[in-house]
């Protein structure tokens, strides 16, 4: 099977609007495999059981993370290399007090052994045959849907603003982050569960 991917157009800067276009490639993932597919997979190219796979890669696991704990980059042959990444907490600068508190784990960081991407080999790829593009709207045609959207509803959701308006999930949160900073929408749910409801008089129908 190929790998399927789509082309997306790059950002422009504010220096970069009126010229042409350039486009990236973007993957699209052909599925999930878990970790007991995985297992039992393992254990068709060894003699372990899947029971010894499951005590090896939890052992594993326990082990990277005591070795990225202390801060030292672990390497699998044939898989990769894995190290910690950290990230400030706040913005910090030399007058900063107690900066060493300010700094926490941010991620893993996972480069690829050579062996794994000879093992991956050629790869061939094709592209999808649906779009996933968000819908090109101007900002007042976006204003249009949700005057209507919100003469049936109280409030709108990510996901539900995103189906509204055909857009990916990354474009549909922007465009939620813009609205708010205008002062159309505000957040009265949680941060990682925002729930948003209209503001300051915007999108209510005139009778």
């Amino acid at each position: 099977m190929a790998i399927l991917f789509d082309w997306y157009e790059n950002p422009k800067t504010s220096e970069q609007q009126g010229e042409e276009n350039m486009l990236h490639p973007r993957l699209r993932l052909n599925g999930k495999v878990s970790t007991a597919q995985l297992r039992a997979r393992i254990q068709k190219y060894c003699t372990l059981t899947e029971t010894d796979v499951i005590a090896v890669l939890d052992a594993l696991s326990h082990a990277m993370g005591e070795e990225l704990a202390e801060g030292r980059q672990v390497h699998l042959d044939g898989i990769g290399f894995f190290r910690p990444n950290l990230v400030s907490t706040e913005p910090v600068t030399e007058k900063t007090k107690r900066k060493n508190t300010k700094v926490r784990l941010k991620g893993i960081v996972y480069r690829p052994d050579r062996l794994l991407m000879d093992e991956v080999g050629k790869v061939k790829v094709q592209r999808t045959r649906f779009s996933f593009h968000s819908s090109k709207l101007t900002d007042e045609e976006i204003d249009a849907l949700l005057t209507e959207f919100f003469t049936t509803h109280d409030f709108v959701q990510r996901k539900s603003f995103q189906l509204l308006c055909s857009m990916t999930q990354s474009t549909a949160s922007r465009h939620l982050h813009r609205l708010c900073e205008e002062g159309k929408l505000k957040n009265v749910g949680l941060p990682k569960q925002p729930v948003y409801k209209p503001i300051n008089g915007y999108y209510v129908v005139n009778e």
